[in-house]
Parts: structure tokens; sequence; C-alpha cells
């Protein structure tokens, strides 16, 4: 995702996917908690249906908008973990294979990773 832009400015945005179909808007956006970097966000996919978790990498803003580089039936098949609590890692390694991702490189010797807590929300709620 551009480097350039707070991550609290997405919510609220417009995201689409691939195709250029309206996915719905950002509602939440979670960072990761080694890195501080923006890592997920949680996209509202209408009225009266969930929030969808979509990778923020490889996504891009363009126009306002939050464009998504997957089909928009794949983004409304994601694993559904609610919002509004920390990704667990084992939540967030689901949603990378969901995705077809490589698992970002290796960590820095450290605890382990079931030892961290990750995706905060960047609003700093818990």
């Amino acid at each position: 995702m551009q480097t350039d832009i707070d991550p609290r400015s997405l919510i609220g945005r417009k995201a689409y996917d691939r195709n250029g179909r309206k996915i719905g808007t950002v509602d939440e956006v979670y960072l990761d908690d080694a890195t501080g970097a923006p890592e997920w966000a949680a996209v509202r996919t209408g009225l009266f249906s969930r929030d969808a978790f979509v990778p923020l990498d490889p996504s891009t803003v363009i126009d306002e908008a939050l464009h998504v580089p997957f089909e928009r039936s794949l983004i409304k098949d994601a694993p559904d973990f609610g919002v509004g609590r920390h990704l667990s890692p084992e939540q967030e390694l689901q949603l990378y294979h969901h995705y077809g991702l490589d698992i970002a490189s290796p960590e820095p010797p450290g605890p382990p990773p079931s030892d961290r807590d990750f995706g905060r929300l960047a609003n700093g709620d818990a």
C-alpha cells in the first residue's frame, strides 16, 4: 500500500475490487503490532452485511478510494473474525492463505508469534 497516507484517513473511504466493482466502505484499519504498519482493512460490504478483511499490501489508494487487487467474490468469502478486536496470529495466517499471499519476510529473533498480538486498530482501540 502507499506509505504516504495516514491509515486512519482510510476509514470511510469506498473500496473497490480488481475490476472496479464497489466492495463497500472501509470501516476499520488494523496495524501490525510488531511494525506499526497498516496491514488489514475491514470493509463493510453492505447495509446488513458483515465486514470483510482485505490486505492493504498490495492494495492502493487511487482518487480517494481503496483499490483491492482481488475479485469481489474472494473478498466477500474472506474469513469472518468480527471487528473491533485484535487479529490473532492464527487469524492473520488464515487471511494470508485465503488471499494466496506470502507471509512477510522472517521476523527477527524474539518471542514466538503465538506470544504476540497482531492487528491492533489504527485508532488505538484494543
